[in-house]
């Protein structure tokens, strides 16, 4: 089966937001991840697809922030409580109680947020992970490989709700960013161009990379 190439049009959507305003950020600096609340069996698979995952990107995967320590947190729950319940965590999330609250009305089982540096690009994710229901039968790669993809830009909460960026191996069951979508990140880390911006045709030019990598990476 051929690989398409994301359009222009499609890549502007993946970062428009409810609000109608496009916002495309990356990282720039290197990533120090750090999870909580698995156990240690789960743990070496979840640090295995977090760093597989980043590697689409080239940025470097660190032990430590010489800033924040840990700049990828993640934090796994049974109950959205439980988090209210982390040491120090409203001091990196101001407005935590009231996140909580509104999580506890709605049936999302994923939530990320985002702290950013001066210039734009990202500074810090945290992502938090409810597992109940889809998620408790969802396997740890393919959990971890779809919502590390969705932290390495700064996606429309909506960009992913009809379309997995992630793709099943059949003859491993090993999961990777699709062929399009990983020529998509690769083309959002190309040094040449923005960590960040609200101009809607960064994505004509993220399209016209994307594209040419995608052409390469299927030769």
């Amino acid at each position: 089966m051929t690989t398409t190439a994301l359009t222009a049009e499609k890549i502007e959507t993946l970062f428009t937001h409810p609000d109608g305003v496009f916002r495309f950020a990356r990282w720039n600096r290197p990533i120090a991840p750090i999870v909580f609340g698995v156990d240690d069996e789960t743990l070496t698979h979840l640090k295995t697809a977090i760093v597989t995952t980043i590697g689409v990107t080239g940025v470097n995967i660190v032990e430590t922030d010489p800033e924040l320590g840990a700049n990828f947190m993640w934090f796994f729950c049974q109950d959205w409580n439980e988090i209210l319940g982390v040491p120090d965590l409203e001091n990196l999330i101001p407005d935590l109680k009231n996140i909580i609250s509104r999580l506890q009305t709605t049936s999302t089982k994923t939530f990320r947020i985002f702290n950013f540096d001066t210039d734009g690009s990202i500074k810090l994710c945290i992502q938090m992970v409810k597992i109940a229901d889809e998620t408790a039968e969802m396997s740890i790669q393919t959990l971890a490989t779809g919502e590390t993809y969705q932290c390495l830009a700064l996606f429309s909460p909506h960009a992913f709700l009809n379309e997995s960026p992630i793709a099943v191996i059949e003859q491993n069951g090993l999961c990777i960013p699709k062929p399009e979508y990983a020529a998509l990140m690769r083309a959002a880390y190309d040094p040449v161009l923005p960590v960040a911006t609200k101009e809607p045709t960064h994505a004509m030019r993220l399209g016209a990379r994307a594209s040419k990598l995608l052409a390469e990476m299927t030769q």
